[in-house]
């Protein structure tokens, strides 16, 4: 029996339970943490960074917005900041935290711009693209005694 690639994150692993929500880790290894209930965030608008088999721009990293990362990607063409009522969506302040696309993170990473993250609230999917002490240089919640996972990539 094939899988259904609508129950699968992108690298191929189940991304259900039983109960039909999504299951998934985060980078440390722990089960993934609330983002942001307040903007409601994530693919699924459900307050975490769980991603599937349709989020195209990967949804995974739980950011929390800054002047400068917001500017960026207004520069860069993501306008995160302006209201889209007919989407549900109030627009992002500095200190909201929100689900961003990884390419995103990562392209403002790469331009000077990234905003810092929470950990247990990224989803494992991140490690894919951006190492694991990357995304500690950046975090909000680094743990120095959560396990490396550095090595343990898909």
């Amino acid at each position: 029996m094939s899988k259904d690639p609508d129950d699968t994150t992108p690298n191929g692993r189940a991304a259900r339970n039983g109960d039909g929500r999504p299951q998934a880790l985060n980078v440390l290894g722990g089960p993934l943490a609330v983002c942001s209930r307040d903007p409601l965030t994530g693919w699924f608008r459900d307050g975490c960074c769980h991603t599937d088999g349709h989020d195209r721009g990967m949804h995974v990293v739980c950011a929390e917005m800054t002047e400068a990362f917001l500017a960026h990607q207004l520069r860069v063409g993501n306008d995160l900041v302006t209201p889209r009522p007919e989407y549900g969506f109030a627009g992002l302040q500095p200190g909201d935290k929100w689900c961003v696309c990884l390419s995103r993170w990562k392209q403002a990473l790469d331009d000077g711009a990234a905003p810092p993250i929470v950990l247990a609230a990224t989803h494992e999917e991140a490690l894919a693209v951006v190492p694991l002490d990357t995304l500690k240089a950046h975090a909000l919640d680094a743990d120095p005694f959560a396990p490396d996972r550095s090595d343990d990539r898909t």
